[in-house]
């Protein structure tokens, strides 16, 4: 998860994964620790939010089944198609089309960002590589910027689920 306002209600995201029956793993960039509260994450999945590459000696998480990038910033979008892995959660972002591991990206960007070229290059390139990107008519649409505050209850959580689950 990336630092956008829905961030902070990460946990609906989890309940239901959690529902459908899938054990979660919340990374989050750095900058997202800023709009979560990490203990009750770690409380609800069971496991500790991760933010960072682990230190020698410390546990590995297991590779993920599938993974979700909710809410999925400007940034982040941008430098996953670049292939840029600067944080803990963009270096599993740039390992996974590799490794075969589904990726569903739900962005939460304004129509100002979303419009300039090189987000559209990136959604292109991530696409071409099997990415699911629900950015469009009927999944996610740009709000006007400034106005993302006011989007934030009707974040489509569920998107993110469905393009995982594949229903």
């Amino acid at each position: 998860m990336c630092a956008a306002g829905p961030a902070a209600e990460v946990g609906r995201l989890v309940t239901l994964a959690q529902g459908d029956g899938w054990t979660v793993q919340v990374i989050a960039t750095p900058s997202a620790l800023n709009f979560i509260d990490a203990p009750a994450l770690g409380k609800q999945t069971g496991r500790p939010v991760r933010s960072r590459y682990r230190s020698p000696g410390e546990p590995k998480s297991p590779r993920a089944d599938a993974i979700i990038v909710a809410p999925a910033t400007y940034n982040t979008i941008n430098k996953f198609a670049q292939g840029i892995a600067d944080t803990y959660a963009l270096g599993l972002l740039s390992e996974a089309p590799g490794l075969g591991v589904p990726v569903v990206v739900l962005p939460f960007v304004n129509s100002a960002l979303a419009s300039r070229a090189p987000f559209r290059r990136s959604v292109e390139q991530l696409r071409a590589e099997g990415v699911r990107v629900f950015l469009g008519p009927g999944e996610f649409e740009p709000h006007p910027p400034a106005s993302g505050a006011d989007r934030i209850d009707a974040y489509p959580w569920h998107l993110a689920l469905k393009g995982i689950s594949g229903s």
